[in-house]
């Protein structure tokens, strides 16, 4: 389970992303059920993506976290996000939703 600085840095990024992408769904997916899968997925019109967050630009990677972020990056977009890259990670998102 992430630590309470990850969470509230989730909490912040899912406030941001929910003001850039009008009407998106922003789920927080349930690492109980599927180990590894990154914890939010993004959907907004025909697009989707998911994001890992972490505390820090040093925090490791659980098992099976960097096999689903291929996963979806191979289908889609996904990225890990923390602090230190928000804005990139964001940016490069928003280029994905808002691509023709």
């Amino acid at each position: 389970m992430g630590s309470k600085l990850e969470s509230a840095f989730q909490a912040e990024l899912i406030e941001e992303l929910k003001a850039i992408f009008p009407n998106c769904f922003v789920l927080k997916n349930d690492p109980n059920y599927r180990q590894g899968i990154p914890d939010l997925t993004v959907m907004w019109g025909t697009r989707w993506a998911m994001l890992e967050c972490k505390e820090s630009a040093k925090a490791p990677y659980r098992p099976n976290q960097e096999i689903y972020l291929a996963m979806a990056a191979e289908q889609s977009f996904s990225a890990t996000v923390y602090p230190e890259n928000k804005d990139e990670v964001v940016e490069a998102l928003h280029h994905f939703m808002t691509r023709r």
